[in-house]
């Protein structure tokens, strides 16, 4: 099984006349053929990707035409929250979120909107999703995958990937790859996601990569703690990063020790979570994790 994108999945692309849009959503729809349209207001009717998906002037007119419940977004920064909340105004489920710099103002505004609604939100600043043999939402090489049993959650695009190339030299697959952003807002956070894999009865183990800055993983910690019966191993990025610098993401930033890579590091083991120390060392742990249950 998998966590929210699977072969059954039907995905419009909201930017798919752009570059960036066009590109992608392309490679998403090689991979799973399951890209039913594109959002370009002022362009509905044209066809892309070969004349093989249809472009739509809004969200609604797509999600009626198509069926779908997911949305891909690559939209500039200035407009990209709109495209968000009208993603969910249509009732699209799922709302897979690229665009990076969206202003925090703008996003605070989001977080507001989509909490009345059934829309989830990965993202914004984030790779998407990937699950593999069956579909990606987002812009992860979807060959360096291998399906199997092991769920994926990542604060970085990067690491996300090393994680996975790591597991797949140890012979693990993946259920599903969440790459969940590193802005100081985004719509899903950990503990959301390790809840749906603890759910999913063909996940066995979860890789946990957070990194400096924030509560998320100190919260999604104590969650392992108090919910999880499956194996988490778990990477902080940022070990020898000066105090108060910015680190790449902007949620990365350290305002206090409990917030530092070393002290979350101590809070996840002290919570059952097998930390590792490079992410050299994830695909070893997990398989050492599984192996000692049988799986």
């Amino acid at each position: 099984m998998s966590i929210l994108v699977n072969k059954d999945s039907k995905m419009i692309v909201q930017g798919i006349t752009g570059s960036e849009g066009s590109f992608h959503a392309e490679q998403c729809h090689e991979y799973g053929g399951n890209v039913g349209g594109g959002v370009t207001p002022g362009k509905g009717g044209q066809k892309v990707l070969n004349g093989q998906v249809p472009v739509f002037n809004s969200c609604l007119e797509a999600r009626s035409e198509t069926g779908a419940n997911e949305s891909l977004i690559f939209v500039p920064p200035p407009f990209a929250a709109d495209a968000i909340m009208e993603a969910a105004d249509a009732g699209i489920e799922l709302v897979v979120c690229i665009t990076e710099g969206i202003p925090i103002h703008d996003m605070v505004s989001v977080y507001a909107y989509l909490g009345h609604t059934s829309t989830r939100l990965i993202g914004p600043n984030c790779p998407g999703l990937l699950t593999p043999d069956e579909a990606k939402v987002g812009i992860m090489p979807g060959f360096i995958a291998k399906k199997g049993t092991v769920g994926v959650i990542s604060k970085s695009g990067t690491l996300t990937y090393e994680a996975v190339h790591q597991l797949v030299n140890v012979g693990l697959g993946q259920s599903t790859c969440v790459g969940i952003g590193g802005d100081p807002i985004i719509g899903t956070k950990m503990t959301d996601l390790l809840a749906l894999f603890e759910e999913d009865s063909e996940t066995n183990a979860v890789v946990l990569i957070g990194e400096i800055g924030g509560s998320m993983e100190i919260e999604a910690a104590q969650y392992v703690r108090d919910h999880m019966k499956k194996p988490v191993i778990g990477f902080i990025a940022g070990l020898t990063a000066p105090k108060g610098r910015r680190m790449g993401h902007a949620g990365a930033i350290v305002s206090n020790a409990d917030e530092s890579a070393s002290a979350k590091m101590a809070e996840m083991s002290k919570c059952g979570i097998h930390v590792v120390d490079s992410p050299a060392e994830i695909g070893d742990s997990v398989k050492s994790n599984l192996a000692s249950l049988h799986v």
